[in-house]
């Protein structure tokens, strides 16, 4: 994997040493360039050019070179700027990560066992727990059904992205609500690209419906912890977050389920 990291870095620093010049807060690329920096390089590209731009746009630091040109306070991003067009976009640093004193609130366990036993990464088992535990339809107060997983689609202007999960919900009124789903694992951090994509997407395919963006990620301990999420400019605002623990229905007393009824 490190070895891998290295030629997805390389690749990249040469893209953007070829493009910045100083005081630049953005310029593009294409994929093509990717492949001609490849030949220069002597890298053996991957099978999949699309996993180099992905790994910095959602897994992985960008190159020591690049985050060194960042001005106090802003941070270099990779987003999408068509069809195989990318750009480098200088923004505010702006991670969403758990708080760590939030109350954390406990739900009976509702995961298939066979489904646990066969969760193939922490990104699938975190989208089935969410979905067999109805997680969205308690945080939101809505009733949801999943409409798509992994969904990958075109945005105009954007080019091709995919959506982790995808929700249509209903409320009391009969109101329809599109909710794009985005789940973190691990040290993962919800940034501003794929939250910002997502809204694109549903505003670009559901014109009219509200929308209501959602990011889940894993936490210590099982709990699971969901976002709703705006972008105002360049920045992520959190509009609600809770934490929710998993745990056996008889493992939560009555006297916190009173608790719960008093908090409401």
């Amino acid at each position: 994997m490190a070895r891998q990291q290295n030629r997805y870095s390389a690749l990249i620093e040469k893209i953007f040493v070829e493009r910045y010049s100083e005081g630049a807060t953005e310029f593009g690329f294409t994929r093509e360039e990717l492949e001609q920096a490849a030949q220069e390089l002597a890298i053996k590209l991957p099978k999949n050019l699309g996993d180099v731009l992905y790994s910095f746009r959602f897994r992985n630091v960008l190159p020591e070179a690049i985050v060194a040109t960042q001005p106090e306070g802003r941070e270099w991003v990779i987003e999408l700027a068509g069809r195989a067009v990318y750009k480098f976009s200088l923004v505010k640093i702006n991670r969403i990560l758990p708080q760590q004193d939030l109350e954390v609130i406990d739900i009976p366990d509702a995961t298939p066992a066979i489904i646990r036993a066969y969760a193939l990464d922490d990104e699938q088992a975190l989208l089935a727990v969410v979905r067999y535990n109805r997680l969205i339809d308690t945080f939101l107060g809505l009733t949801t059904y999943s409409l798509q997983n992994h969904l990958r689609t075109t945005v105009k202007g954007m080019g091709q992205i995919e959506i982790d999960e995808l929700y249509i919900g209903l409320d009391r009124y009969g109101c329809h609500t599109i909710i794009p789903v985005q789940a973190k694992g691990g040290k993962d951090q919800i940034g501003i690209v794929q939250v910002s994509q997502d809204i694109r997407y549903a505003d670009a395919k559901f014109p009219g419906m509200r929308c209501r963006a959602i990011a889940a990620q894993f936490m210590d301990d099982s709990i699971v912890a969901l976002f709703e999420l705006v972008v105002q400019g360049d920045e992520i605002q959190v509009l609600q977050e809770r934490h929710y623990r998993l745990v056996a229905a008889n493992a939560l007393s009555y006297t916190r389920r009173i608790a719960y009824r008093d908090e409401v």
